[in-house]
């Protein structure tokens, strides 16, 4: 009977856990705000399955303008949400011409903004010859229009340069390689670690944050007679690319499977 009890306890033991775990997995997570924002929306990536309803996809591999070897799809190899995590994973495989898949979402005609605090957590992944990015497009974007629809890179990482990491304005007159950019260096390799990324943005200036401290501004000074084209609707863009112009070639010793891993993404305004 001894035993018969203590088996007993164990099994309600074990059931009371598995009804704590999925209570927990049911209740959103409450955001708070910096001090002097409020919350506009956001994403935890709490739920079981990508809310279609916050994020699309772009599909192809045709290069994307930079020379890119990976293939984008919306297959769950590529991405999927695990244990609150977004995860973006690139593989190494033949597909529709390409050799290696990975995915690009984004909230274009679903959810866009004009202004605020935009801010992820991010962990990316190591290796020469990836490119992570989480970075906005202007809501007018139709695919012909760029740079005049304006680009904010908030966050772009070349796994070559692993100490690195790139804040980036892009707009008419001053794009690709004369895009106005700033290089901010660490003593240690940002893929060890999750970080958090942003950028604070209102009609006339843009700044970037990285961990919460500000390390680039741009203003409407700083482009001249040039047209500043961040007083519109932004749209947001988390993709992991392989290969491409800024990155370089894939390395022999990059291992695939690779995660780019986003724990939220959250947009604040204001507060009154």
């Amino acid at each position: 009977m001894r035993f018969i009890k203590v088996a007993n306890y164990i099994k309600n033991g074990l059931l009371a856990l598995v009804l704590l775990s999925l209570i927990m997995a049911c209740t959103p997570t409450k955001v708070v705000a910096p001090e002097g924002w409020e919350v506009l929306w956001h994403d935890e990536f709490d739920g079981r399955k990508i809310n279609q309803d916050y994020w699309t996809y772009d599909i192809g591999g045709w290069g994307w303008g930079n020379g890119e070897a990976q293939y984008y799809t919306s297959r769950q190899e590529n991405a999927r949400i695990e244990d609150g995590l977004l995860i973006i994973e690139a593989h190494q495989e033949k597909f529709e011409g390409s050799y290696y898949t990975s995915a690009r979402l984004k909230t274009q005609g679903l959810q866009e903004f004009q202004y605020g605090r935009i801010e992820a957590r991010l962990k990316v992944p190591s290796g020469k010859g990836l490119w992570p990015a989480f970075w906005m497009l202007g809501s007018n974007f139709n695919g012909e229009n760029w740079p005049d629809c304006g680009e904010i890179d908030i966050m772009e990482y070349i796994g070559k340069e692993p100490d690195l990491i790139l804040g980036t304005l892009h707009g008419p007159g001053y794009s690709g390689a004369t895009g106005i950019s700033s290089w901010n260096r660490q003593t240690y390799n940002i893929a060890d670690e999750f970080h958090t990324y942003a950028i604070e943005w209102d009609e006339n200036q843009i700044d970037w944050f990285y961990d919460g401290q500000l390390y680039h501004t741009v203003n409407k000074a700083d482009v001249g007679e040039r047209e500043w084209v961040f007083d519109q609707p932004f749209f947001i863009i988390l993709n992991l690319a392989v290969g491409g112009q800024l990155p370089g070639p894939v390395a022999l010793d990059t291992v695939f499977p690779t995660q780019y891993l986003v724990d939220y993404v959250r947009v604040f305004q204001p507060a009154d």
